[in-house]
């Protein structure tokens, strides 16, 4: 079997495992009342399963995303970190308006 379907096997089986202790951790803390919702039901089990399945899922990815991401090799190079030259400075533009006597202009206050 190649390294790679290895791998991510490996990753499922973690992800899973992960999902299955935050699920647990979900039920026994009684997170938003999950616990209460879970055990006080008789088919609260159903719901137990669907979140250990679907936090597996995404903890799978996760797991499988670190650990491709992690075989990435160093180019030596570094980068970033010095200072960014500044593009300039802002500057005020005045901008003509017509003033209409009797409306109020935007920004301004009312007068009482």
């Amino acid at each position: 079997m190649p390294e790679l379907i290895r791998l991510y096997i490996r990753s499922v089986a973690l992800g899973f495992v992960i999902s299955a202790m935050f699920t647990a951790g979900l039920v026994w803390f009684d997170v938003a009342g999950i616990g209460h919702l879970i055990l006080g039901s008789d088919i609260g089990w159903v719901a137990a399963l669907m979140m250990v399945f679907f936090n597996g899922i995404v903890f799978s990815a996760v797991q499988f995303a670190y650990q491709i991401m992690s075989m990435a090799e160093d180019d030596g190079q570094g980068g970033g970190g010095g200072l960014r030259e500044r593009l300039g400075e802002p500057v005020l533009i005045p901008v003509p308006a017509k003033v209409e006597s009797g409306k109020p202009q935007i920004g301004t206050r009312l007068r009482k």
